[in-house]
């Protein structure tokens, strides 16, 4: 598939609301990124991980390709009343100086790096003693759950989408990050529901790679009916509450 999230940058930043509060807490508390620490974000997109960092006292900086998604986490800087830099490059050449950040995060969007150089070009850029933190936050489709049979219907619509069925856990990234050279590789996961009305739902699935990134219009529209009727019908309950996961894995650069 051809992906472009700028495509869906309104949805994006409304109804994909990013990690909860106990990831980057939990990350603060283990020592990962304190207050002060100069963060990049690969990948920003809607800025939800750097504003997450930002909040807590890190001198952040984010980094996507999409001026579309870049103009959305600005405005949603404003609102936030925090202030965030940014960058319109590629994670695998970011064209920053060498060994000028203590942290590069990276979530939700790994897999779209071309992996073994986005590893590369984080030590490069990482001071010695730096971190990297790779982090995942996916819906989790079981037997019966909602996210199962909207994967069902992304399906339908968009044949060429080949990301269900997955449960959230990336052991192969390791490889990633010690084939680069870094060291003392650690992981972590919980899991978590996640209340959504119909309507929020709706937009964070039109948000998704397999919907509004990558078919038509007229494809959205008649996938965005087709779930909305299948809600009505199948899982009325509303907010509804969606099983998701946290994921990350960290390790520092020598």
């Amino acid at each position: 598939m051809k992906i472009d999230f700028g495509r869906t940058a309104k949805d994006y930043s409304q109804h994909r609301a990013g990690f909860p509060d106990t990831f980057f807490d939990r990350i603060v508390k283990d020592g990962y990124a304190a207050s002060g620490a100069r963060l990049l974000d690969l990948g920003t997109g809607t800025g939800t991980v750097a504003r997450g960092f930002a909040l807590r006292g890190c001198e952040v900086t984010g980094l996507d390709q999409s001026p579309e998604l870049i103009a959305e986490a600005k405005r949603l800087d404003e609102a936030a009343g925090i202030q965030i830099d940014y960058i319109n490059a590629a994670a695998e050449t970011t064209g920053l100086a060498g060994k000028c950040f203590d942290v590069v995060t990276a979530g939700q969007c790994w897999h779209w790096f071309d992996r073994p150089r986005a590893a590369a070009e984080a030590r490069r850029i990482l001071r010695s003693g730096g971190r990297i933190i790779i982090c995942h936050f996916d819906w989790i489709a079981l037997p019966g759950n909602v996210a199962q049979a909207t994967e069902r219907l992304i399906e339908a619509y968009n044949p060429e989408w080949k990301m269900g069925g997955g449960m959230g856990l990336y052991p192969v990234w390791l490889t990633d990050l010690g084939s680069a050279g870094f060291r003392n590789i650690e992981t972590f996961s919980f899991d978590a529901d996640v209340p959504y009305s119909h309507t929020a739902w709706r937009g964070r699935i039109r948000a998704s790679a397999g919907i509004a990134a990558s078919i038509p219009p007229e494809a959205v529209r008649r996938f965005d009916m087709a779930l909305q009727s299948l809600l009505a019908e199948k899982f009325p309950q509303d907010p509804l509450h969606v099983h998701h996961r946290v994921w990350a894995v960290t390790a520092v650069s020598s």
